[in-house]
């Protein structure tokens, strides 16, 4: 890579514009074009972003488009089609496929993503999947059940995800709910960012180790973690929610213990326009000799997907 990160990061992004933005005429982003996950072709500029839009029945789906990093300003070419069918009734994804996270592995692409259900008393459940990529260019779900269940420490619900692969090993930073709340007075929820291991990318072994926790009493939902390795250090663009969502960042040496500096994520909101009341679910990659981020702006992804490079 040609642009080396120090840590902790000393760069600010410099925004591009934003590049989608919902169309009603695309059925899987109707209304929003939300959380989003890039996979440059052939060392780019062409690059497949994987979208995750929602439907007119407001069922989160994703989608894929592909446009270049040379030309953002150019209109991408839009996939008509959501790539993973909705699960059978009572499924954990019943009810919308959400937050793609992309690794290339065994010469396929795995699609690790969120499967939604609606319950009674809380507004939804959900759960991490994973999807691989067939010869024919069709999404398999590798099980109908999730790859990353409750357990008796993530008992409530799982979310985003972020998996890294690393001299063998596999990493996750994946969000886990801690509780709902039981009064208007209190968050609608609140959430944080855990680590999990894994040998095959499958099967993940959990600790109850949490990377991003909440640091204040107006913040209540950490998530959507990117992840990026550079000489031996880990660096991290997640999302924080307290009164908007603002784009966090920390960085790491072992992928577990984390210092958090959200004053260097190099990355705010706009003076006015799309991204002037929140940025939020950024994801962080590689293309050429450029470092570039996706993420949404207000109302986390009814007004669009933005792309922004790191400066020089």
């Amino acid at each position: 890579m040609s642009i080396a990160l120090q840590a902790p990061n000393n760069r600010s992004w410099k925004k591009l514009g934003r590049i989608l933005t919902p169309n009603k005429d695309v059925p899987w982003m109707a209304t929003f074009t939300g959380s989003a996950s890039a996979l440059p072709l052939d060392g780019g500029p062409l690059c497949d972003v994987y979208v995750t839009g929602r439907d007119d029945k407001n069922r989160s789906r994703i989608g894929r488009i592909r446009f270049n990093l040379d030309d953002p300003g150019e209109a991408p070419q839009i996939g008509p089609e959501a790539l993973l069918p909705l699960g059978e009734l009572g499924s954990f994804d019943e009810n919308g496929t959400s937050y793609p996270c992309l690794l290339e592995h065994q010469e396929r692409i795995w699609l690790y993503y969120i499967g939604w259900m609606p319950t009674v008393l809380t507004p939804y459940q959900c759960h991490i999947g994973l999807a691989v990529l067939e010869p024919d260019g069709t999404f398999r779900k590798i099980s109908r059940a999730p790859i990353l269940e409750r357990t008796n420490d993530d008992h409530l619900s799982l979310g985003s995800c972020f998996v890294l692969k690393d001299d063998g090993k596999f990493h996750m930073w994946y969000t886990s709910y801690l509780n709902w709340g039981n009064t208007p007075a209190e968050h609608k929820h609140t959430y944080v960012i855990k680590y999990a291991a894994s040998s095959d990318g499958i099967h993940w072994a959990r600790r109850n180790e949490i990377s991003i926790g909440i640091q204040n009493k107006d913040e209540f939902a950490i998530c959507r973690p990117s992840v990026l390795k550079q000489d031996g250090n880990y660096h991290m663009w997640f999302a924080a929610r307290g009164e908007e969502y603002r784009i966090g960042y920390a960085y790491s040496q072992d992928a577990v213990n984390w210092t958090r500096r959200d004053d260097l994520s190099g990355i705010d909101v706009s003076s006015s326009g799309w991204d002037s009341q929140a940025v939020t679910y950024p994801h962080v990659f590689e293309c050429g000799a450029q470092l570039y981020m996706l993420y949404n702006g207000n109302e986390y992804g009814k007004e669009g997907l933005g792309l922004a490079r790191l400066a020089k």
